[in-house]
């Protein structure tokens, strides 16, 4: 059963179903859903893992869970995994002796997105059709989660899509394979803003009553597809268990022994998911946390202050971690502190845009987590020195070696999160190979990284710059409401 982040309001049930919890993800006080019990992830179950394919141990993890989903639906969601490049779709690679990068872009729209996205897709819209309900599936997205969003719902019975991006806040990769998507089901709109403008137009208009009423003239319920719905992350804890499978596999590491689990995080879904991992059984030592210089994690972490006073969003070269409200510290503090403290931080972060740990929290907060920042230059650095190695990494990955060199205590085994491929940021790959500055356009820099690191590009990035742009409306914030009623009419 799934229960609130931010305790009962009276009006909602205070125990739901996990089909119920991913098909309406605002809870009480516009809190979230988080499972009542974690199931427990013993050495038994890791060393049977080591002789399973990662469907396999996906379909293990959920049964242990005990969701209300047929089994032969998860069956039919996780064998969407085939589609990726490999018999495995997350390949475990070494790159220094004691590290290993957990590569989770190898499906279709070449970001970790689509580990969760692909089979929760799947689920989301059997339980429409199975409702016999239409959904209007809301995302928000700085990059990754819009595409991977809308090719999983492209053209799927019951379900509409509304997916807002920052105009001018992606790649030009990650923007082509939103605004050229051709599903009929589709609505693709550019805001005036950030990330977190997007993400707060999200979270708004899923709390609001009358968007609630307009939608319900039209016969439609309204579902998210960001990592606030706990259909993404109980994906994303698997790849976590899946690395540490891998390492037993590889003979890296002996039953029982511990790794150290680097995430590069921006709405912090990917170090959630590591974080419930690690509560189930999963032998990590710590959770390191790497940001770019919108270090707001860090300061968390390290400080115990989420201080969004006088603070702006800066744009960098990972902008996938340019955000600065992070959705998914809120089930860490409801897990750490409860829901009453939980409830309160997250008042005090509305209205005063900021909120303490108490001395004794933070102590609680960093027995699982430690955290670091690193700037542009250090990222492009990192970049062209593993280039040189004849290892090709995107810049967020690149940030994760700042953790791996600063905040590691102990000689053991430690596992990167590598969140996209290097194609959907190929002019900050070209400036990093080249050592310079030039602004290139991504069709450039993609030719010019495959041809001076003798690297393949995948065709479907390749095709994007031939296809018809279909959405390429860019609209201010207040318009955003208006305009996505106009689409579902």
């Amino acid at each position: 059963m799934f229960i609130e982040t931010r305790g009962n309001d009276g009006q909602k049930d205070t125990k739901v179903e996990f089909s119920y919890a991913i098909m309406n993800p605002s809870a009480s006080f516009g809190g979230l859903y988080v499972p009542e019990n974690l199931p427990k992830i013993d050495l038994e179950f890791l060393q049977l893992a080591t002789k399973k394919n990662y469907k396999e141990i996906t379909l293990d993890i959920l049964e242990l869970f005990n969701i209300d989903i047929e089994k032969s639906v998860l069956k039919e969601a996780v064998s969407l995994y085939d589609n990726f490049d490999n018999n495995t779709p997350v390949p475990l690679v070494q790159i220094k002796n004691d590290l290993f990068v957990n590569e989770l872009y190898h499906g279709p729209t070449r970001a970790f997105k689509d580990m969760a996205l692909q089979p929760f897709g799947h689920i989301l819209s059997h339980v429409a059709q199975k409702q016999n309900q239409d959904y209007l599936i809301l995302a928000a997205t700085s990059g990754d989660t819009g595409p991977a969003t809308l090719d999983t719902f492209a053209n799927k019975k019951n379900i509409k899509v509304a997916c807002l991006y920052p105009d001018g806040g992606t790649s030009d990769v990650q923007r082509l394979q939103m605004v050229t998507e051709k599903g009929k089901n589709l609505k693709v709109i550019g805001i005036e803003g950030n990330f977190d403008d997007a993400q707060n137009a999200l979270k708004t208009l899923l709390a609001s009553e009358s968007f609630a009423q307009e939608l319900e003239k039209q016969n439609i319920k309204l579902s998210a597809a960001n990592s606030v719905n706990f259909g993404r992350i109980i994906f994303q804890i698997i790849y976590h268990v899946f690395a540490y499978v891998s390492l037993l596999k590889q003979n890296r590491l002996s039953l029982g022994e511990k790794f150290y689990q680097i995430v590069p995080s921006g709405n912090f879904g990917n170090a959630l998911g590591a974080y419930y991992a690690k509560k189930m059984g999963l032998p990590i030592e710590k959770i390191l946390i790497a940001s770019n210089i919108n270090n707001i994690l860090t300061d968390l972490i390290t400080k115990g202050q989420y201080d969004l006073r006088n603070r702006e969003l800066l744009m960098t070269t990972s902008p996938a971690m340019d955000i600065l409200i992070s959705s998914n510290v809120e089930r860490v503090l409801f897990d750490k502190y409860g829901a009453t403290r939980c409830k309160e931080m997250m008042e005090e972060l509305k209205n005063k845009q900021f909120y303490q740990l108490s001395n004794g929290e933070l102590e609680e907060l960093q027995k699982d987590f430690s955290a670091v920042y690193c700037d542009d230059t250090y990222a492009k650095q990192t970049i062209k020195e593993f280039a040189n190695e004849n290892y090709i990494m995107d810049p967020h990955t690149a940030t994760c070696l700042k953790a791996y060199d600063k905040l590691r205590e102990k000689n053991i085994p430690s596992v990167l999160c590598s969140t996209a491929e290097w194609t959907k940021f190929a002019p900050t790959m070209l400036n990093a190979i080249n050592e310079d500055n030039k602004k290139y356009t991504d069709k450039v820099a993609l030719k010019g990284i495959s041809e001076s690191l003798h690297v393949k590009i995948p065709e479907s990035i390749n095709a994007l710059f031939e296809k018809e742009i279909l959405h390429n409306k860019v609209i201010d914030r207040k318009e955003i409401q208006k305009e996505i009623l106009e689409f579902i009419k």
